[in-house]
């Protein structure tokens, strides 16, 4: 099995800044694309970036130039710098990884349990 566990979400004012860790840990061979989801209330969930393991990125239109995703391929660790928040970047963020378990498993997709990201004055 695999766990993912999301890390660094809080309250932030606009104009602030956060950094979001998800570290995956359990059963793993190799894991190839990471990324990072939202979800709004009342809105579905939407990808915000994600990054392959060769360290190829892409990014929401809504935060190119302010978010920056990248990841520690030793730590099985993705990461999510989010600069100039702004309120309407308040959402659940969720980790997202494409694993393979075993040499012999399929890719499977994993999520992490969601951390809050609220940016208010």
């Amino acid at each position: 099995q695999v766990q993912l566990v999301e890390s660094g979400g809080g309250l932030v004012q606009p104009g602030g800044s956060l950094r979001l860790s998800c570290a995956a840990s359990g059963s793993i061979f190799s894991i190839s694309t990471m990324g990072w989801y939202r979800q709004a209330p009342g809105k579905q969930r939407e990808l915000v970036a994600y990054i392959t393991k060769d360290g190829s990125t892409n990014y929401a239109d809504s935060v190119k130039g302010r978010f920056t995703i990248s990841r520690d391929n030793a730590k099985n660790t993705v990461y999510l710098q989010m600069n100039s928040l702004k309120p309407e970047d308040t959402a659940v963020y969720y980790c997202n990884a494409a694993v393979k378990a075993f040499v012999s498993s399929p890719w499977a997709n994993y999520w992490g349990q969601g951390t809050q990201v609220t940016v208010s004055s």
